[in-house]
């Protein structure tokens, strides 16, 4: 018997999608397991969240984007496909439409589907040469000080040779699919999915000359608050945070377990990039 999961958004539209889903699934003698995602922002990292069984042959997530990221944490490593069907505008991780869920659903099933794999990353936070925190991310990685906090002054090195002081009020570390999050947002580049390279965008920099900056995806990134400060935060995903000091030591380096997102037939890349960018072509 084949399983099957539903991640499903605290929303009614998504919850009756799932219910429907979900009998659908079970008419053609697959079981089901559902969890839903919790509403609210960012939590406090804790280690040990419960995952996803390793018998799932996909992950139907019904929501956002802010969903799917909670559900790709719910996988963790594991290499189960994972499908994100938003409600509304179309996402750029949630892609598929709920119209065109059930066909996708059916191919799914009848094991006529491809995957792209999306590249993740690994974090890691030391003290004392202990690793006492391991995160991984599909989006990113971010310092980020808090609003009545001072600049952030980030000692930045790229394996082990020194790169930059970065003085500003964070920095983002993203990956090519996050290059289109908080990322774009603080003024960084979009990267396509499929290029191998890790994103650094400093957030409003006191030396405009800190520019975003692009490394290969196999750069070992360390990052260490340079001075004693407070009120500065380290959040994975957007999902979780964790406060950090200059005790701290971040190293950051590509996950070697990708999340396997399954590809919407017909879709391209581009066309979800104008449309949700409104840009000349896309949608009015």
């Amino acid at each position: 018997m084949k399983k099957a999961g539903i991640f499903v958004k605290a929303d009614a539209m998504a919850l009756r999608t799932a219910d429907a889903l979900t009998g659908w699934l079970e008419a053609r003698g697959v079981a089901v397991t559902r969890k839903q995602g919790d509403a609210g922002g960012p939590q406090y990292c804790t280690q040990g969240q419960d995952c996803a069984p390793a018998d799932l042959h996909c992950v139907f997530v019904l929501g956002g984007d802010g969903t799917f990221l909670s559900a790709v944490r719910w996988i963790g490593i594991q290499a189960i496909p994972v499908l994100g069907v938003k409600f509304g505008e179309v996402g750029f991780l949630a892609e598929a439409t709920e119209a065109g869920l059930y066909p996708i659903a059916e191919a799914i099933l009848n094991d006529t589907f491809d995957t792209f794999p999306r590249m993740r990353l690994v974090v890691e936070i030391s003290r004392d040469g202990k690793i006492v925190t391991r995160e991984r991310v599909l989006n990113d990685v971010v310092i980020n000080k808090g609003a009545l906090a001072r600049l952030a002054d980030i000692r930045t090195s790229i394996n082990d040779h020194y790169l930059t002081t970065y003085r500003a009020d964070g920095l983002v570390v993203s990956t090519p699919t996050g290059s289109t999050a908080y990322s774009l947002a603080a003024g960084g580049p979009i990267m396509h999915p499929a290029v191998p390279g890790i994103v650094m965008t400093p957030i409003s920099p006191f030396t405009l000359t800190n520019r975003p900056l692009i490394v290969p995806d196999t750069a070992r990134i360390t990052m260490q608050l340079a001075k004693k400060s407070s009120d500065i935060m380290l959040t994975f995903d957007g999902q979780v945070g964790l406060a950090i000091d200059e005790q701290d030591t971040i190293l950051i380096r590509k996950c070697d377990q990708p999340v396997l997102m399954v590809a919407i037939p017909d879709q391209h890349y581009f066309d979800v990039l104008k449309n949700k960018l409104r840009w000349s072509g896309g949608r009015a």
